[in-house]
């Protein structure tokens, strides 16, 4: 009798997350931004001495939904700060990949989204028009990505993600720290957004 693959994963939390059923309380912070400070953008083709980590890019996205929705609900940030949590298990596929593989992948994504959600207080699908936001702050945050660290050029950059308002991305720079210091800061940033909500 053949065996069925393993589909759930042990975090270093010591939880047991079933890839095909996530539920809520197998789902850790400190797993997410381990995970996510160890996961590079870009598949690790960026310049520096350390890989740009996801857990760094949710916290500029997180930023950046801050300046483009001033006035959202705390939730909404938070919500922000955990738009590419599923990859802390999935890991982080550029979009050619994400074409290639299909719907699948889509959807393994959105059942770890709900999960992620629910356990952390947001509802299991956060509304268009936020995901929309969120989504722009995306974009903006990989049109600086791209032209910081990835050696594209701003007419490259600006075809592939728009060209950002340049009072939204004000002040802003890529940062590329250890991650350690990068989950550390990801910890810290979802701990804050809780103690507002």
């Amino acid at each position: 009798m053949a065996t069925q693959p393993r589909a759930w994963q042990r975090m270093l939390s010591g939880r047991r997350l079933d890839l095909l059923d996530p539920t809520p309380v197998d789902i850790e912070i400190e797993d997410i931004a381990h995970g996510l400070a160890f996961v590079a953008r870009w598949n690790g083709q960026t310049e520096g001495d350390f890989a740009y980590s996801v857990a760094e890019h949710s916290l500029l996205v997180e930023e950046l939904f801050g300046r483009i929705a001033p006035k959202a609900p705390v939730k909404w940030r938070l919500a922000a700060l955990l738009h590419d949590a599923p990859e802390y298990v999935i890991g982080d596929m550029i979009s050619p990949v994400k074409s290639a593989v299909g719907p699948d992948y889509g959807e393994l994504d959105d059942r770890l989204a709900a999960a992620i959600h629910i356990r952390f207080g947001l509802p299991a699908a956060i509304p268009a028009t936020i995901k929309k936001q969120i989504k722009r702050a995306d974009r903006i945050s990989a049109w600086m990505e791209a032209t910081q660290i990835a050696g594209f050029s701003q007419k490259e950059a600006s075809k592939f993600f728009g060209h950002p308002d340049k009072a939204v991305i004000e002040g802003l720079q890529i940062k590329l720290r250890p991650p350690v210091e990068v989950r550390r800061a990801y910890t810290e940033r979802h701990k804050e957004l809780l103690a507002d909500l």
